[in-house]
């Protein structure tokens, strides 16, 4: 009995229960054809290897190779977005404000979309998750003020302003901080298994990032419990965020990681949308970051309604 962390149509079949189609149940088959690249190791807790212990020994170490050479590329791109927007900002070609909210719209979307160039294996999630724990050990030296980095700063914060004392650093030990934890959590506790952390983020990154943008620019009319959002935004985060969220189901879909009807799906994800945008616009900011309320409700409000 082989099972595998990637659901291979070839070695598994779905079954949709009951009246949450949704909810996918994996059940896996016996055979004896292996993917080159998703080779089950001999010391991983039940994997029945069937292939002579050579090509094991060498399919784990391909797995490793792949999951090495993935982590070291994510990690560059995550750095080349970052240092963009701050060379994009230092010439004045986006405002800062502008170009802070697209780092957290694109950096969290582009490293779910990367999640499937790392292997199968049981460790490929902790390699992943490394890319976001290099990021939050950075934020806690330059938050500390133990290193000074003013493009980190206008790239993250919203000050945006290079005066490196604690008191205005301190803001990257808040929500750009809560950001990758997030990251962390869902690759660590979701990664390509469940539909939850893809549609947690959809929400985090792209919903409370369009919000912001269009909240900014067309928010005159303010929702009446709370003078700090407004109608545009709490919409435009709806919309993108069911979009965004949608869309990545889909891409995830395609490549064979989930089976899903499609008619449910949409209806478990606008209710995900529904109620992240409405902890968003509650006055609860000043007790609780949206980065940490957002994604979190969205977690609770998937599990409910697709079950796993």
């Amino acid at each position: 009995m082989m099972t595998t962390t990637l659901l291979l149509s070839s070695s598994c079949y779905f079954t949709i229960l009951g009246s949450r189609p949704t909810i996918i149940r994996r059940h896996v088959i016996p055979t004896t054809h292996h993917h080159p690249l998703r080779f089950p190791s001999p010391n991983r807790p039940g994997f029945v290897c069937r292939e002579p212990y050579y090509k094991c020994r060498a399919a784990v170490a391909g797995d490793l190779l792949r999951d090495v050479g993935a982590t070291a590329a994510v990690l560059v791109g995550a750095y080349g977005l970052v240092r963009s927007f701050d060379s994009l900002t230092k010439r004045n070609i986006i405002q800062q404000s502008l170009s802070r909210k697209l780092v957290h719209i694109m950096s969290g979307l582009l490293f779910v979309v990367s999640w499937p160039i790392f292997s199968s294996s049981m460790e490929a999630r902790y390699f992943a998750s490394f890319v976001p724990l290099v990021n939050c050990l950075r934020l806690i030296v330059h938050g500390l003020s133990l290193v000074k980095d003013e493009g980190l700063i206008k790239s993250v914060t919203r000050e945006g302003k290079p005066d490196f004392n604690f008191v205005l650093t301190r803001e990257l030990l808040k929500g750009p901080l809560y950001y990758v934890l997030i990251l962390m959590l869902c690759t660590v506790g979701f990664w390509r298994e469940s539909p939850i952390g893809v549609v947690s983020l959809g929400m985090m990154c792209a919903g409370d990032g369009f919000a912001d943008i269009i909240g900014r620019r067309f928010g005159s009319m303010k929702i009446f419990y709370n003078p700090k959002k407004s109608w545009a935004g709490s919409i435009s985060m709806f919309i993108s965020g069911f979009l965004i969220s949608t869309g990545m189901l889909y891409y995830y879909s395609v490549l064979g990681y989930f089976v899903l009807d499609w008619v449910s799906t949409m209806q478990s994800v606008a209710l995900v949308c529904l109620v992240a945008t409405v902890v968003e616009s509650l006055p609860t900011t000043d007790l609780i970051d949206d980065n940490i309320s957002v994604p979190l409700s969205s977690m609770l409000a998937a599990y409910l309604s697709f079950g796993y």
